[in-house]
């Protein structure tokens, strides 16, 4: 039995077929990019997010997918979008702090990576990957910036914050001037 066969993502795939909006789609999706069926993944999370576009989870399931296919760039949008859904959301926070690094953005990959410990206090891992990325950026320079202008984390994952609300709010606005207008 392969792993797309699994009684799991059967169960699930029967789910879905029988409820094409029921948010199982989410599950069925993340059980597919365990299995290594990365187009799989990334064909049901679409499909789902056009029912449910706000599902922070399934976004960062679909970026999990798009990491591993190599699509940085969707994979980036996707994680955004999570975390203006979110702002905390942990996952979505750490994808982002992981494409940073992978791209050689050690500034931006230092923030997030500091955010995301902000909400995981305890854990080792991040503590570890926070104070290496923070010895290898030690000049106070976003090794991406070609100005070579002083980062201020802090700062930057404040405006972050600042930014995911106030999306949200014009998101909220825009949303019920639509619902006004179909009345």
């Amino acid at each position: 039995m392969s792993g797309t066969d699994s009684p799991r993502i059967l169960e699930l795939r029967r789910r879905v077929q029988q409820d094409p909006a029921s948010i199982a789609f989410a599950q069925l999706a993340e059980e597919y990019r365990r299995a290594g069926d990365l187009q799989s993944a990334v064909r049901v999370s679409r499909d789902g997010l056009q029912r449910h576009p706000a599902y922070a989870s399934a976004r960062v399931t679909l970026a999990r997918a798009l990491v591993q296919l190599g699509d940085l760039d969707g994979a980036e949008a996707e994680f955004e979008q999570a975390r203006r859904l979110a702002p905390d959301n942990l996952a979505a926070i750490r994808g982002l702090a992981d494409l940073h690094q992978r791209r050689g953005q050690l500034g931006d990959a230092l923030a997030e990576y500091r955010e995301a410990l902000s909400l995981a206090t305890n854990d080792p891992e991040l503590e570890t990957k926070v104070a290496r990325l923070a010895a290898e950026a030690s000049g106070g320079v976003d090794a991406g910036s070609a100005i070579g202008a002083p980062v201020d984390d802090a700062a930057r994952a404040r405006d972050r914050r600042l930014l995911a609300l106030l999306e949200r709010w014009l998101d909220r606005i825009l949303a019920d001037r639509e619902s006004r207008q179909g009345q």
